[in-house]
């Protein structure tokens, strides 16, 4: 209950954050079987989709506990997906990977699993802290 003894509902950063956890374990693994196979003639490189676009799928409204809250539109909350690349190069053999390409997309991986752990140990002990006054 909050300050006011409205009731706030459960918190969901958990679960979003283990949500994004899962998909970059997913694309990672698909950067890896992409680098495995950068001399397999005529292999296509592969990615999954954005993020976002599974955020898409599962609308994530913003709470309001008290009247005076702002409310957003829909087309402030809105995303989009992005549009999928192609790859950077095809050599002769058909072969689409480009380990540059692949590398780069590791980084933002690694990039964004960073971010994702800093964000849920910040949550984490902000709970803790909340829960002990």
């Amino acid at each position: 209950m909050d300050q006011n003894g409205a009731v706030v509902g459960p918190l969901y950063l958990f679960e979003l954050a283990s949500s994004q956890a899962r998909y970059l374990e997913l694309r990672q693994s698909t950067i890896a079987t992409n680098v495995a196979n950068a001399n397999t003639p005529g292999f296509r490189a592969r990615d999954v989709e954005p993020f976002n676009k599974v955020l898409d799928g599962m609308p994530v409204r913003l709470a309001t506990t008290s009247p005076s809250h702002m409310q957003l539109s829909a087309a402030e909350t809105d995303t989009r997906a992005t549009a999928k690349k192609d790859s950077w190069e095809v050599v002769h053999s058909g072969n689409s990977v480009s380990l540059e390409q692949e590398m780069i997309k590791g980084s933002d991986v690694s990039r964004d699993y960073s971010m994702n752990s800093a964000i849920v140990r910040s949550f984490h002990r902000m709970v803790l802290s909340s829960a002990k006054a």
